[in-house]
C-alpha cells in the first residue's frame, strides 16, 4: 500500500487530523506507527463502542499501524465506574474484549495493554507528575469531557488526576497517533501542546466521529464540535442507544421511535448510521418496500441515499427499517457468540448484574 492510501485510509478514520501534515510526515518516515484506542471499561458497549470501533481499529492495522487497545482500568476507578471497584471493572474490560472478538477485530495484530500492568512503574507516574505540574486546576477541569463529564460535574479528587494520567500513557507507550473519540481532543491537544515542553514526541491525533444517540438534539447554542459530543449515543441514556447484546426485538423497538425527520441529512441518526455502520460492511443498502410505494431499490452508496433522501425520494420509515435490518444482521454473530462461548456468555451474565453508575 502505498502513502496516499495509507494516508486516505487513516483519515476517513478521523473526523478531525491534528495535523493532515504530520500525519503524512509520521507516513513518509515509518511504515508502522504505533496507534491506540482506549477505553473505560463500565458496562455493556453500545454500538459506536462496538462495530464502529472496530471498523475504525482495522482500518488503522490495514494501513499498517501497530495498534495498543488500552484497558483503562484505573481511569474507570478514578471515575468512580462501579462505584470504584475494580474487580467489577476488570470483568467488564474482559467482557468488551469478547464482543470486539465478535465483530471481528483482528485481535492477533492487537496489543492489550491494562492500566493496571501499568501503574506499578514509578517512570509512569514521574510523568503524570510532570503533567500535573505543567497543567492548571482550571485546564485540568475543562478536561473532565475525556470521562463524560462537565466542569460542574467533577465531584471526586480522583477525576483531577484523571487527564493527567490520559496524557501520561500516550507518552510512557511512545504512541505515534491517538486514535480517539471527539469527545478526547481536549486531552489530546494538551499532550500535544506539553509534549515538546515535557521533552515527548508529540503525538498525531485522530479524532472520530461520535455516532448520535436516537433521540431528537436539543436546541444548542454550543459550537459543532461540542454539539455533536452533547448528542453522542449514550450507555446511561440507554433508551436512546443500540447496545451490542440488544435482541432483534429490542433494535426494531429502539428504531421504530428514533428521531428521523423527512429530508433532513444533518442531525439524523438513521442517515448516521448508514453511514459510519452500514456502508462500512456493505456498498449497496436495500430498502425493501411495497410497490405502492415504488417497490425495492438498492442504494449505491452514502452520496446517493442523502440524494434520494433530501428529494423526498425516501420515507422515514423506510430508511428506519432498513436501518433495522442491517444491524440486526451485523449483530447477529455477537448474539450467537455469547450464546455459544461458555467464557463470553459466564462474562456477559455477570457484567449485566452490575449497577451501572455514571
Amino acid at each position: 500500500m502505498d502513502l496516499e492510501e495509507r494516508m486516505q485510509l487513516i483519515m476517513s478514520v478521523g473526523e478531525e487530523v491534528l495535523t493532515q501534515e504530520e500525519l503524512k510526515q509520521l507516513l513518509e518516515t515509518n511504515n508502522h506507527p504505533i496507534a491506540y484506542d482506549g477505553f473505560e471499561p463500565s458496562g455493556r458497549l453500545h454500538i459506536a463502542q462496538g462495530l464502529m470501533r472496530v471498523t475504525n481499529i482495522n482500518k488503522m492495522l490495514k494501513a499498517g499501524c501497530k495498534f495498543k487497545l488500552y484497558i483503562a482500568d484505573w481511569h474507570a476507578w478514578a471515575n468512580n465506574k462501579f462505584g470504584g471497584d475494580l474487580e467489577k471493572i476488570n470483568t467488564a474490560g474482559e467482557y468488551f474484549i469478547e464482543v470486539w472478538k465478535a465483530c471481528g477485530l483482528q485481535v492477533g495484530k492487537v496489543e492489550f495493554v491494562k492500566a493496571n500492568d501499568v501503574v506499578g512503574d514509578k517512570e509512569y507516574w514521574k510523568k503524570v507528575m510532570k503533567i500535573a505540574t505543567s497543567t492548571t486546576i482550571n485546564r485540568t477541569l475543562r478536561c473532565g469531557q475525556i470521562m463524560g463529564r462537565s466542569e460542574g460535574e467533577m465531584q471526586y479528587s480522583s477525576q483531577i488526576l484523571y487527564p493527567c494520567m490520559q496524557a501520561a500513557d500516550v507518552f510512557h507507550f511512545d504512541i505515534d497517533i491517538c486514535q480517539l473519540g471527539m469527545d478526547q481532543r481536549k486531552v489530546d491537544i494538551l499532550a500535544r501542546e506539553l509534549a515538546p515542553k515535557l521533552g515527548y514526541k508529540k503525538a498525531v491525533a485522530v479524532h472520530t466521529h461520535m455516532l448520535m444517540g436516537l433521540s431528537e438534539p436539543p436546541k444548542s447554542d454550543l459550537d459543532p464540535i461540542e454539539q455533536k459530543i452533547a448528542m453522542k449515543m449514550s450507555k446511561s441514556k440507554p433508551d436512546t442507544a443500540i447496545f451490542m447484546d440488544d435482541s432483534e426485538e429490542e433494535v426494531v423497538r429502539k428504531i421504530k421511535k428514533a428521531y428521523c425527520p423527512e429530508q433532513q441529512i444533518e442531525l439524523n441518526p438513521m442517515i448516521e448510521y448508514a453511514k459510519y455502520i452500514i456502508f462500512e460492511q456493505v456498498k449497496k443498502l436495500k430498502i425493501e418496500r411495497s410497490s405502492k410505494f415504488g417497490g425495492d431499490i438498492e442504494i449505491e452508496g452514502f452520496d446517493e441515499l442523502c440524494k434520494i433522501y433530501s428529494a423526498g425520494e425516501l420515507h422515514p420509515m423506510d430508511l428506519k427499517n432498513a436501518v433495522t435490518k442491517y444491524t440486526n444482521e451485523f449483530l447477529a454473530p455477537i448474539r450467537e457468540h455469547f450464546e455459544k462461548n461458555k467464557k463470553a456468555n459466564e462474562l456477559y451474565e455477570t457484567v449485566k448484574q452490575y449497577a451501572i453508575t455514571r
